[in-house]
């Protein structure tokens, strides 16, 4: 890599045609450069060094070692031992080859990161290192602190019926350790199960705000429990409370379910300005992370209800896409329920084609939620680089592929992270025998237990296969019922844990009674016969049609079973 080190004592002349196309800068205060160059550049000057391990011409155009204008003037040896001891600055380049920005790199490797908020911060900084070591390991903490607010339909171990509750249960409390403020915004869901429980430590705080939609104010209240460095904040409304699920019951969705996400997001756009949390609220300057339809209405609301008032105008909004299959399409004429004004009926309007309407009456318009936050949302996010992709084709597209490829410039993807202390082979609770990746002897050990534990019989030779998954048309189910009768004919054991669909879940319960020596089948879900699952099989199978992200497939990785999977989103 080409490398510019940066000395007191050491000078040569700068004669070199840089081109600006080739070669950018990021800002110097997000360098630090102002108060780094009072230090170092004060009295003293620049040498521009050349890295043994360059290739031809680098990416300095003109710059190279025959240049009789850019030699290095090597002065004396007490200069070349401070040179040694100098700051390198390392290039960025894109897929082109330029240069798009630099970093600087002190003579250890390590990326340096200088503080520009006071001189004699910097002067500190410089002497006692900018890392610190806090019971033999480092301790990182973010420089640059933001008010957070995460919207979500669901928040483990809260709610949960998927990834999307697993990551907004877990993220906040990361963000949190890196000094940031955090809020979570979510229902107060109470169904009259043990569930319930808990909500048990979540009090009220004696706040109640009018909400204007579906044709009058509509009151909510507000829960709150600070845990693990963050506040949890429930929304409290009688449409929460019901028997059934998070988004239904045996009969399909609630009818409702507009409703009461659009509860949920005027009040959390009203939350960071009302609940004085610790003593004091969050404020204006929050950023909102929206995950999926379900807070799609904040954006909105941000852009058309607060920001023309000179409310929020300094905050941000991030909209999280767990799953576009589900974008929250109502009819149209539900627009006048969501409180938004009627000029922004354009940032929700929603035409179906022609082959998609119900007759040759229906013109085809609707409201989408989701397309609404795409439009108004300061940044897109995905949950893998590879979903970010397939959303912009037609086939992974659902019909917003145009919309979201004319927004790629802020669309990015991010894989989903798991929980590495929940998940470890080598302290799990919920597995007989603990591994590692030096001594694997355990892993056996599991899978005789899981054996034993499913009444299969005892084979460490044979494959265990392992399937854990809602039953559902996305998660390939159907294929792997039509593969089972050729599967069995092989020498393998097949266990399925996981429920959803009847159809497929009496399939399972049949093939275990047909293939009493090889299949079993768990209609369900339960945590600890997850991880036995995990940890017991040989492969882990994920034939999914699509799959944003994947939670499982890492889950495999990190017990050392091996995924095989669909090359799609995630799990490509």
């Amino acid at each position: 890599m080409e490398s510019l080190q940066v000395t007191r004592l050491m000078s040569c002349k700068l004669s070199a045609n840089i081109s600006h196309k080739a070669c950018s800068f990021r800002p110097s205060r997000q360098l630090g450069f102002s108060s780094l160059s009072r230090r170092s550049f004060q009295n003293g000057k620049l040498t521009v060094a050349r890295s043994d391990i360059t290739e031809n011409g680098g990416g300095f155009g003109s710059l190279d070692d025959s240049s009789n204008s850019n030699s290095i003037e090597e002065e004396n040896d007490y200069e070349e031992e401070e040179e040694k001891n100098g700051l390198m600055l390392g290039l960025d380049r894109d897929d082109c080859g330029s240069v798009i920005a630099l970093h600087l790199i002190p003579p250890s490797g390590e990326v340096a990161i200088d503080s520009h908020q006071d001189e004699a911060a910097d002067t500190k900084g410089e002497d006692e290192g900018i890392e610190e070591e806090k019971g033999g390991e480092e301790e990182i903490r973010s420089r640059v602190t933001y008010n957070i607010v995460f919207v979500t339909a669901e928040a483990a171990p809260y709610s949960k019926t998927g990834g999307l509750g697993d990551v907004c249960g877990s993220l906040p409390g990361v963000l949190a350790g890196y000094g940031h403020r955090v809020m979570v915004v979510s229902p107060r869901y109470l169904n009259g199960t043990s569930a319930d429980k808990n909500f048990a430590g979540a009090d009220d705080v004696d706040r109640r705000i009018k909400v204007p939609c579906f044709g009058g104010e509509q009151e909510v209240a507000f829960f709150h429990e600070y845990k693990k460095g963050v506040d949890w904040v429930f929304v409290d409304h009688p449409s929460y409370h019901r028997p059934g699920n998070l988004y239904g019951d045996s009969h399909g969705a609630f009818g409702d379910n507009q409703f009461r996400f659009t509860l949920l997001c005027h009040a959390a756009c009203e939350a960071p300005l009302v609940l004085p949390l610790g003593g004091y609220t969050y404020g204006e300057k929050c950023l909102f992370l929206v995950n999926d339809w379900h807070a799609g209405l904040v954006p909105v609301l941000l852009a058309s209800k607060y920001r023309p008032f000179g409310i929020y105008k300094d905050a941000r909004s991030i909209l999280v896409i767990h799953n576009l299959a589900h974008q929250g399409v109502e009819p149209a004429a539900s627009f006048k329920n969501l409180g938004l004004p009627w000029e922004w009926y354009g940032a929700l309007e929603w035409v179906f084609p022609t082959w998609a309407r119900t007759h040759a009456l229906d013109t085809g318009e609707a409201v989408n939620i989701l397309k609404g936050a795409i439009v108004t949302a300061d940044r897109i996010l995905t949950v893998s680089e590879g979903y970010a992709w397939e959303i912009t084709t037609v086939e992974g597209g659902h019909g917003l592929n145009e919309l979201l490829s004319s927004r790629r410039i802020v669309l990015n993807g991010i894989v989903n992270g798991i929980d590495v202390t929940e998940w470890d082979s080598s302290s799990d609770e919920h597995i007989s025998f603990h591994y590692s990746a030096d001594d694997l002897s355990g892993k056996a050990r599991c899978k005789t237990a899981l054996q034993q534990e499913l009444g299969l019989p005892i084979r460490p030779e044979c494959p265990l296969i392992g399937f854990i998954g809602r039953l559902d048309y996305q998660k390939g189910i159907d294929l792997i019922r039509w593969a089972i009768p050729e599967l069995m004919e092989d020498n393998v054991q097949f266990v399925m844990l996981g429920s959803g669909d009847p159809l497929y879940e009496d399939w399972m319960r049949a093939a275990e009674k047909t293939y009493r020596d090889k299949f079993r089948g768990w209609v369900g879900f339960n945590v600890p016969i997850s991880h036995r699952i995990t940890a017991g099989c040989d492969i882990l199978l994920m034939p999914s049609r699509f799959e944003p992200c994947g939670l499982n497939q890492l889950y495999a990785m990190r017990y050392g079973t091996v995924p095989v999977v669909h090359a799609t989103g995630g799990l490509r």
